[in-house]
């Protein structure tokens, strides 16, 4: 079999990118793995790549962040390929609509406001704009297009601040630690009468609040998580080598001699 040619190298880098996808997804010489995708097999890979890309990020890895980026590129170019064989749009569609997007939505860079403005009068502005495109979407509900896909801590921070925006929240923070109680006091009290089902309901609302907490506190809760969630790794890791030195593994120590090495982890700072 005839191989495809390889997309001229002279080409600029986006267009031999599109040129690549093209070729991938040729119904008669293209990657038979490319071929068989759509959007819904494909979205996955995409909210994956965007997490990788925020990972080197946090690792300050700006060698891996660029393939990074690169990869996440491929995950736009791959469906506004699929949709370019349905008819429906380009990937130059895709990068048009966005530009637009961001010239209607700063107006006072591209237009005659002013750019003396807070940032805190911008994304006041931002969501004046976008409610309006919402309408004119017939899309008019204060939280009809929060994204479903997002993970559950960040949904839940933006629909409380979707909500409040229109005067639907508490008014401080000590109301949300009163709400933390009581449904922390429910659950406790509640957790032997109640079925799986019904914890799990009670959890999540507990979950809620405490996203509505950080919110208040000006702390971005999923940030805040992944930060803890790495912390814990962290420490983890010292006790089992801490353990390793005394020729045990975690399986073979018990919880009061991890804890005393939990404290001298954290004593270290880690």
């Amino acid at each position: 079999m005839a191989r495809t040619p390889v997309p001229d190298p002279s080409l600029p880098p986006i267009d031999r990118l599109l040129a690549v996808m093209a070729a991938l997804r040729d119904p008669r010489t293209g990657c038979p793995w490319d071929i068989e995708q759509d959007f819904a097999t494909i979205a996955p890979y995409t909210i994956e790549e965007a997490y990788e890309v925020a990972d080197a990020i946090a690792r300050g890895d700006m060698d891996d962040l660029k393939g990074e980026l690169g990869d996440l590129l491929l995950q736009v170019v791959f469906h506004a390929q699929m949709a370019q064989e349905a008819g429906r749009f380009s990937f130059d569609d895709v990068a048009g609509a966005i530009a637009d997007k961001m010239i209607v939505r700063h107006p006072h860079i591209f237009g005659e406001e002013s750019r003396d403005k807070s940032a805190e009068d911008q994304v006041r502005d931002w969501e004046t704009v976008k409610a309006a495109e919402r309408a004119a979407r017939d899309k008019g509900g204060v939280l009809d297009d929060v994204a479903l896909g997002l993970p559950a801590l960040m949904r839940a921070e933006k629909l409380q601040k979707r909500a409040a925006r229109v005067g639907f929240d508490w008014p401080d923070a000590g109301h949300v630690i009163d709400k933390i109680a009581e449904e922390a006091r429910e659950l406790a009290e509640a957790r032997d009468t109640l079925s799986q089902d019904e914890i799990a309901d009670e959890m999540g609302d507990l979950l809620f609040v405490m996203a509505n907490l950080a919110r208040h506190l000006k702390v971005d809760p999923e940030t805040a998580l992944r930060a803890t969630n790495e912390k814990f790794v962290r420490r983890f890791r010292d006790i089992e080598a801490a353990l390793a030195a005394r020729g045990k593994r975690p399986e073979d120590s018990d919880l009061a001699e991890m804890d005393v090495l939990w404290d001298a982890a954290k004593a270290k700072g880690l």
